[in-house]
């Protein structure tokens, strides 16, 4: 890996154009961004211990302008897969999301597959990759599990990163380390812990209400952290899902293989009935806001103050809208189209230039009207202290004709002088 990690420019570009939400329900601190039509059902994507909710970046943006809504999480503090099953169901509820379809790599797609078992009516559909059944093995290569929530975060962080393979890689597998790298620098101690003991606590998924066919398995065949073993485990569970197999990618395709793991993605929604809305799909306002829009214009103030009531602290929870394209590492297709819209947006700015080189004049005149009148001020207040100086000299050398032939007011030259 980089000894020095610089973020990717269309990460960047992602961040300068997609609001990062936070919401507190009940004691839980929720992060998330939510990018895409409202009116489309949305894929929610659940990372691994390793992972935030911006290693989907690449996703938010290639399937926004395709006209689907993503919605990418972080894994707040649970310590139990039963919290994590009522946490997650309240975090819909208050987002007012009720069918959703879920895309889970390493601990996030176990606890996908535990949602589902518990809550079928709201799981449409999943897509599992490089994940796992149940959790003892991983139990059994952790013996220090039960005392992970009073391990210093600094160890909790190394022995995390010593799961993820080093060494000699392809170029974009070697950024998408360096860059989950920098993501579990930003995870703090309580994340971490809570992680690995979902991770560790003894826990299982049963048999599923959903049919294999709403199911599609994505997994790597170069390495991978999750063993062998416990993915075969996955495929003998589920033996009619869709397979979509990866020659290489890693622990982490969605960044390494991002243009493979989208078309994947996009297939899926596809078969399990989402239908995209890109006829809602529209560049970034001019006003700057950011979000998720509805179908109707007409109806977006009554949704917008019941979004506000629902959400409570939630940055930016009123419209979205969608993504233009990024500069880089981005899918292409549509890319023309998209560049049009927002030259549109750019030309319709212009008509103001000539107001607006107006009104610099104008504040221009006036700084400079201010800065030559604090330059006399201050050369007459110079002036009046060494008068005042010279005259206070010449009383001591001089007291008597002084007071005889010249008094001065001092004060009174003062008040003359400003």
């Amino acid at each position: 890996m980089k000894g020095v990690f610089s973020a990717p420019g269309d990460y960047v570009y992602f961040k300068s154009q997609v609001p990062l939400h936070k919401i507190p329900i009940g004691t839980k601190q929720w992060r998330y961004y939510d990018f895409g039509p409202k009116v489309v059902p949305p894929l929610i994507c659940l990372p691994g211990i390793a992972g935030t909710s911006d290693v989907y970046y690449k996703q938010i943006m290639a399937l926004s302008l395709k006209g689907y809504r993503v919605i990418s999480v972080d894994i707040p503090c649970v310590w139990n897969h039963h919290e994590w099953i009522q946490a997650f169901e309240k975090f819909l509820d208050v987002i007012d999301v009720h069918h959703i379809h879920l895309y889970g790599t390493s601990l996030g797609g176990f606890l996908a597959q535990l949602f589902a078992q518990h809550r079928p009516r709201r799981v449409r559909s999943l897509i599992l990759s490089n994940t796992f059944l149940e959790t003892r093995s991983f139990a059994a290569a952790m013996p220090w599990a039960p005392v992970v929530s009073w391990t210093p975060s600094f160890l909790l962080k190394r022995y995390v990163l010593t799961g993820i393979r080093n060494g000699p890689h392809e170029p974009f597998i070697a950024d998408s380390l360096d860059f989950v790298v920098s993501q579990v620098e930003t995870l703090s101690k309580d994340e971490l812990a809570s992680r690995l003991t979902l991770n560790v606590d003894a826990a299982s998924v049963g048999s599923l209400l959903l049919s294999d066919s709403f199911i599609t398995i994505m997994d790597t065949n170069d390495y991978c952290a999750i063993p062998r073993q416990l993915k075969d485990q996955l495929s003998e569970r589920y033996p009619e899902a869709r397979r979509a197999q990866l020659k290489t990618g890693g622990d982490f395709p969605f960044l390494s293989r991002s243009d493979e793991v989208n078309l994947h993605l996009q297939l899926h929604l596809r078969r399990v009935g989402v239908e995209a809305r890109p006829d809602l799909v529209r560049g970034i306002p001019k006003d700057g806001t950011g979000g998720s829009y509805s179908e109707s214009e007409d109806g977006k103030g009554d949704q917008d103050d019941q979004s506000k009531d629902n959400r409570g602290n939630l940055e930016n929870p009123s419209r979205e809208s969608e993504l233009s394209p990024a500069p880089e590492g981005s899918e292409s297709h549509g890319l023309d189209e998209q560049l049009l819209i927002n030259a549109k947006y750019s030309f319709s700015g212009q008509q103001d230039r000539p107001r607006l080189c107006e009104l610099l004049s104008k504040q221009q005149n006036i700084a400079s009207e201010l800065l030559s009148r604090f330059t006399v001020e201050i050369s007459l207040q110079c002036l009046l202290f060494t008068c005042v100086g010279s005259l206070y000299i010449i009383s001591k050398l001089f007291p008597e004709p002084l007071e005889n032939c010249c008094k001065v007011d001092i004060c009174t030259a003062v008040h003359v002088v400003v």
